[in-house]
């Protein structure tokens, strides 16, 4: 019986194996199957510079590997931010769209209390969001804004107030005594700034929003 391969070639494998050569080198190097690879040179013994070296080689594949995800992943990341940056550049802003938006954003992190409007985050950009589209949306009396923030005891109360003050807009004669978290002081965040809920008192324009996300929501279900 005529054997499929020569034994200089089984011995040539089981050679580069001793040297710390991978099942998948080997197959490459002696242009054979992976599988018969491993068939004649998994009862090898490997010395510690075998070991060594394919440990070194398993590391350098990690390695390529996560590079070459990493950039196809950026990839994704850049078709996906430049399809969203034309999208959001062909949307026309007005009045009617602002209050649209500025329903939902409140139908999320707003108070369902229709007393008056009460919205908490402790994200700088959503709050900001909501302020412009609810000053966009509506006639409003600054004067009616009330701020309220919830710090950790390693906050700063005063350094916490003015960054909300400037992010809101809202003065600082305009915040009430902060609520501060007990038993925070060992959970440090770092660059968190607590989070801010902001009151305006007018019963009309909640219940306005109210309807409005809620009529739009039984538009879409329906």
């Amino acid at each position: 019986m005529t054997l499929p391969y020569s034994s200089s070639l089984v011995n040539e494998a089981l050679r580069l194996r001793k040297n710390g050569y991978s099942y998948e080198e080997i197959s490459k190097k002696l242009k054979i199957a992976k599988s018969s690879a491993y068939l004649w040179c998994n009862q090898v013994v490997l010395n510690e510079k075998a070991k060594k070296r394919i440990s070194g080689r398993m590391a350098i594949g990690i390695k390529k590997a996560k590079e070459v995800l990493k950039t196809k992943k950026d990839n994704i990341m850049k078709i996906i931010s430049d399809n969203s940056n034309n999208y959001v550049s062909k949307i026309e802003s007005n009045k009617e769209f602002n209050k649209l938006l500025c329903s939902f954003l409140y139908w999320g992190e707003g108070s369902k209390n229709t007393n008056s409007l009460i919205f908490t985050n402790s994200n700088p950009k959503m709050i900001r969001s909501y302020l412009n589209l609810l000053r966009e949306s509506f006639e409003l009396d600054e004067s009616k804004f009330r701020a309220l923030v919830h710090v950790h005891e390693y906050h700063e109360d005063i350094e916490i107030k003015k960054y909300w003050s400037k992010i809101t807009n809202i003065p600082l004669s305009q915040f009430s005594k902060s609520y501060l978290k007990p038993h925070t002081s060992k959970n440090i965040r770092e660059g968190y700034k607590g989070t801010i809920s902001i009151r305006y008192y007018n019963y009309k324009i909640a219940l306005e929003l109210s309807f409005i996300y809620n009529r739009f929501a039984d538009k879409l279900i329906k």
